[in-house]
């Protein structure tokens, strides 16, 4: 018996946008977990939302210009988590360095010399814009696209 062809479709490139009211009289915890939301790193109904907390860490870290060792934001992201009272649900360093390489996927984050900034030391918005809006996206409209055509001609 021959042995079965098993499809492994793996996305050249993923994104995730979901829109929700505009952002009005949030903390800022509250905050960033909206834009992780907006952003598709967070699931609404996730109870494990750790990455809302490594990313305000690392925004935090953006006063100082001191960037953090993953190391250092799994500390902060216990002692904010602890501060807020709220459980500490997936702190392990393992699982705060997968949540890191997220925000580096997005390129939100940059890592220089084994520590972590917002990309560019900058601004979110900046990096939001050159790199997903202005590459990302119209890299994945553009093949999206390729298939509608695709399906089309297939079908007609």
């Amino acid at each position: 018996m021959a042995k079965q062809q098993v499809s492994r479709d793996t996305p050249l490139a993923e994104l995730t946008l979901r829109r929700y009211e505009r952002p009005f009289d949030l903390k800022k915890r509250e905050l960033v977990k909206k834009l992780c939301l907006s952003l598709g790193l967070l699931n609404p109904g996730d109870s494990r939302d750790v990455i809302v907390d490594v990313l305000v860490v690392i925004l935090e870290s953006r006063k100082t210009g001191q960037p953090l060792t993953s190391g250092e934001i799994t500390e902060k992201v216990v002692q904010s988590r602890k501060q807020e009272k709220l459980k500490l649900l997936g702190i392990a360093h393992s699982n705060i360095r997968r949540q890191i390489s997220r925000l580096r996927k997005l390129y939100l984050v940059e890592k220089s010399k084994n520590r972590y900034r917002i990309a560019e030391n900058g601004m979110l918005l900046e990096a939001f814009a050159e790199k997903v809006q202005d590459f990302v996206l119209p890299a994945i409209v553009n093949r999206v696209r390729d298939y509608l055509r695709q399906v089309d001609d297939e079908f007609s």
